[in-house]
């Protein structure tokens, strides 16, 4: 790359087209990437991503050693990281998510360092505390300028808001943008702006947009998790808060997506319109947009072709920063507006706390998201989950891994009845007088007891392999390392 244009002997100019790299591995040569530092990338395609594992074959072949990987979630696409584990390249991850073979081979102690698994919210508090500092970031966009005005909502492959990967460019000591297509000067309006990326690299792909919405984020047609979304729907409609000008989120997991849909009905019938819907934002929410149920859509990560479609359409489907969306140092977090929030689980103990992260053999096989940010703000947090999946429990005298403390947790939806937090006094009373079944939750315990028997006792190791970081970066658990 030729970064000056020489115009005589006395003055030199930069190149107008300096911050385009012909390969992957001369930007991270510009970057100065070395052994020890830190580099950084964004889930905006979740499962299609295509960044990560070209962007570390590069680095692996350039020598590079002892990296930490600070990824903003990682999927089972990522597998390919155990190589590099393996081969030193990498020795520490951050991240909010761990699934797959990497998932399965961090449980079992390949890595010496415990992995650090933190919210949404919390990944960005750690970037501005100073623990979390990213050397070199690597931003796969589907769309840019040739000097770095991004967006997610145009190109070929759209992957919609790119609310992670804004944190990364504005914390980043080095930004390189990877994208597949590069459109005319300025490109705008940009999600992330020029004066924050330093080089660009045109490749053939970023990711594949189809496999977003794969997995947690699609809708279910599954009649017991449409049971729960219209038990969900009753709750809210019964809460108190199911009035004009209410805000909602709904999480990943069939359930509390397929709540929308019932929502959306009642929401007619009552001639109730919501101020705003936020986070993870799919086709559900913006159908109720264009249904006119809605005022604003407010999006850190659009979850399907629909929702990145009308994110580069819809002026009132507006993009946030995960700093805009969950930070708890932020100067306005827009959980904070937050009514109603509906969210998943894989298992929930009798004093409510909730676990996201670990199965229920002990292996690290899903993600820490925004779960405890919205819980602890919203007004009404609804954990939505049946008593039990084939002959596992959900509801546990004590969960294998807490991500979401109790005290956050308000409501929690099975298909065996409504557990109702002790400290909601007036909210039990509510709703059972709308005519909604209340269950005390160590009685739904003792119910899936006698549905799966008593599960057994997770061997483990005393090595501690993955710590989970609260919101405002406190170890609020361990994972500990599997028996062999």
């Amino acid at each position: 790359m030729n970064k000056y244009k020489k115009i005589d002997k006395n003055i030199v100019i930069e190149d107008r087209d300096s911050k385009i790299c012909e390969s992957i591995e001369e930007s991270i040569k510009l970057s100065g990437l070395k052994d020890g530092m830190t580099i950084s990338f964004h889930h905006a395609f979740r499962g299609g991503d295509k960044v990560l594992n070209s962007v570390m074959k590069v680095i692996a072949s350039m020598g590079i050693k002892d990296l930490c990987i600070a990824s903003s979630s990682l999927a089972s696409v990522h597998d390919e990281i155990i190589e590099h584990i393996k081969s030193g390249v990498v020795t520490q991850i951050y991240t909010s998510g761990l699934r797959s073979k990497l998932g399965e081979a961090i449980s079992n102690g390949i890595m010496d360092k415990p992995v650090q698994v933190h919210s949404h919210g919390g990944r960005v508090h750690l970037l501005q505390s100073g623990e979390l500092n990213i050397d070199v970031a690597f931003l796969g966009v589907p769309c840019t300028d040739k000097f770095g005005n991004a967006t997610g909502s145009q190109g070929r492959s759209k992957c919609g808001s790119l609310g992670y990967a804004m944190s990364d460019a504005h914390y980043a000591k080095y930004v390189i943008m990877l994208s597949e297509t590069l459109v005319p000067f300025p490109n705008a309006p940009a999600s992330i702006s020029q004066d924050e990326v330093d080089s660009i690299v045109m490749v053939d792909e970023v990711g594949d947009p189809s496999k977003i919405g794969e997995g947690a984020t699609r809708m279910t047609t599954n009649p017991k998790e449409l049971l729960l979304a219209r038990r969900t729907a009753r709750v809210i409609e019964n809460s108190g808060l199911f009035k004009n000008g209410y805000s909602l989120q709904t999480g990943t997991g069939g359930s509390s997506l397929a709540t929308t849909i019932f929502l959306a009905e009642k929401m007619k019938k009552k001639n109730i319109k919501a101020s705003f819907g936020l986070g993870g934002i799919t086709g559900s929410m913006v159908d109720m947009l264009k249904n006119n149920l809605i005022e604003k859509l407010m999006d850190v990560q659009s979850f399907d072709e629909n929702a990145a479609k009308s994110l580069g359409e819809n002026p009132n489907h507006i993009e946030i920063s995960a700093n805009e969306y969950a930070n708890p140092s932020s100067k306005g977090a827009t959980i904070k507006q937050l009514d109603v929030v509906i969210l998943s689980a894989l298992e929930i103990d009798v004093d409510f706390n909730v676990n996201v992260i670990t199965g229920s053999k002990g292996l690290l096989r899903g993600a820490s998201g925004g779960h405890c940010d919205t819980a602890a703000e919203a007004k009404l947090s609804i954990i939505v989950a049946p008593i039990n999946r084939g002959r596992i429990p959900t509801i546990r005298s004590k969960v294998n891994t807490i991500v979401t403390p109790g005290d956050s947790i308000d409501v929690v939806v099975t298909d065996q009845g409504i557990a109702v937090h002790p400290r909601n006094v007036e909210l039990k009373k509510s709703l059972k007088r709308a005519g909604l079944t209340i269950v005390d939750i160590k009685e739904l315990h003792k119910r899936a007891m006698r549905l799966c028997g008593k599960p057994k006792r997770i061997e483990h190791t005393d090595k501690v392999v993955a710590q989970i970081r609260y919101r405002d970066g406190s170890v609020i658990d361990e994972v500990y390392q599997l028996a062999k």
